[in-house]
């Protein structure tokens, strides 16, 4: 747990030029609340970003003078507009929403900005967003994720062909880990495009990008192989994300143009 004073909106207002500085580093966790096949809540997404975030400032936060701010739950998940359920906003109801919130930033003496982004289909959106930040508000800008998504060069298992995007084994084994009651294992399948796989270029992590609808591949709506998640493959997995994020920080403290 979190003491409040890692909590930016547990702060008094009388509080905020005591505690925040040009040194501190405010972190957003933005996550979604979208379709994960019919094994996985809606609010998967959410959970892992949030848990993250959480553990990070936890165990870093004093050290390296990180706040948090509460999450962006709702974010842009259009991909998954098809299922009754999953709540969207538009690429530029999220951009004016991101720019609001760094100016509001910007307000305070905090220079930089992290997003941790749990839903692989913000991270084009977010990286744009950085740079409009930067632009309109002056502040340093990050956009970390608990770990890279397979369809952006992240890694996937064997078994999935390197195509475990969505409701996979990693994120249904991640929420067996945080959030176990919300897991219907039962319900789960294997999704994969597999004639993609031998695809040189035109495929998920490949070097070329197409855009894409989750029902394209099928009426369940994810894709990957969730059979074989394990609550202790979800611990490994957030461990290793936590240490990638606190040694990203870590960097960011030290990060200067020149």
């Amino acid at each position: 747990m979190l003491t409040p004073s890692r909590r930016l909106s547990e702060l008094r207002a009388s509080d905020v030029l005591d505690h925040l500085s040009e040194t501190s580093i405010l972190i957003l966790p933005i996550g979604a609340v979208e379709q994960h096949g019919p094994h996985l809540p809606f609010n998967t997404d959410l959970v892992v970003a949030n848990a993250c975030a959480q553990a990070v400032v936890a165990k870093v936060g004093e050290e390296l003078d990180l706040w948090l701010l509460e999450s962006l739950a709702f974010s842009k998940s259009n991909e998954h507009l098809g299922t009754p359920g999953t709540i969207w906003l538009g690429p530029e109801t999220m951009l004016a929403t991101l720019d609001d919130i760094g100016r509001s930033v910007a307000a305070t003496p905090v220079k930089k900005l992290g997003f941790i982004n749990g839903h692989g289909g913000n991270s084009s959106l977010l990286n744009v967003a950085c740079r409009e930040l930067r632009i309109n508000h002056g502040l340093q800008t990050f956009l970390l994720h608990p770990s890279l998504p397979p369809d952006q060069g992240g890694p996937s298992t064997t078994e999935e062909l390197g195509m475990g995007i969505h409701g996979g084994m990693g994120e249904t084994s991640l929420m067996m880990h945080l959030r176990p009651e919300l897991v219907r294992l039962d319900l789960a399948s294997r999704n994969i495009p597999e004639h993609l796989a031998e695809n040189r270029h035109v495929k998920f992590g490949g070097t070329v990008s197409f855009g894409w609808l989750a029902h394209d591949f099928g009426p369940d709506g994810h894709i990957g192989d969730p059979t074989g998640s394990t609550a202790e493959r979800g611990a490994q997995l957030m461990d290793a994300a936590v240490t990638n994020l606190c040694e990203s920080f870590a960097e960011i403290a030290q990060f200067r143009f020149t």
